[in-house]
């Protein structure tokens, strides 16, 4: 994996540029993260990192995490979060990680937790198309048929009412517009997952990458 950080998404504002053309971006404080445990293929099966964001009160953590904190010299934080890499010994425990490894013009890819939206009808959750809403009609904004009638069952991964919203999305290939270390946020040209406040991974675009 390449280049990646935690942070928070604050909200969406413009950019202008000097010949007028604005950008829509969406504002993430991104970091400082720490390094707070380091993963082997020896030991664990695997190289990865273990980051940590979001500083909290030490009366916040019970004491296996206020060891495990304190086994890296680091105060606790309030999201830990494991990040594939190459070799975790190009790392060190306590290491910070800031918005500094990425600059305008790079791809990143975003991934948050969706607004949850509650219970919804099909329209709303699958944009089915609604019935007729004349008088009389009877049949508005219900499901409809639920297909064949011989298995007298209703098939796996029919698309009916239920939650929506509150799932992990990726909105993939966003680009970076402006980065602004001394206040560690990171300005993206468009949307990304999630309510203003909300946890968001930052990540090197994988489309990128494959290039």
């Amino acid at each position: 994996m390449g280049r990646a950080i935690l942070g928070r998404k604050i909200g969406m504002t413009q950019l202008f540029e000097e010949d007028g053309l604005v950008h829509p971006v969406t504002v993430i404080e991104a970091g400082p993260c720490v390094v707070v445990q380091k993963k082997h293929k020896a030991t664990d099966g695997y190289e990865a990192i273990q980051v940590g964001f979001d500083d909290i009160k030490e009366r916040r953590v019970n004491k296996p995490m206020a060891g495990h904190f304190a086994a890296a010299k680091v105060k606790p934080k309030r999201f830990l979060r494991e990040f594939r890499v190459e070799s975790a010994d190009e790392y060190k425990l306590g290491q910070e990680l800031t918005v500094e490894m990425f600059s305008a013009g790079d791809l990143i890819d975003v991934t948050g937790t969706s607004r949850g939206r509650g219970f919804a009808g099909v329209v709303k959750r699958w944009n089915f198309r609604r019935g007729p809403m004349s008088h009389g009609s009877m049949y508005h904004r219900r499901v409809g048929s639920l297909g064949a009638t011989d298995p007298a069952r209703v098939f796996k991964g029919r698309k009916m009412p239920g939650r929506l919203g509150g799932e992990r999305v990726t909105t993939l290939g966003l680009k970076v517009v402006r980065v602004e270390p001394e206040r560690n946020l990171i300005m993206v040209r468009g949307s990304v997952p999630g309510p203003n406040g909300g946890l968001v991974t930052v990540r090197e675009s994988v489309k990128a990458r494959k290039k």
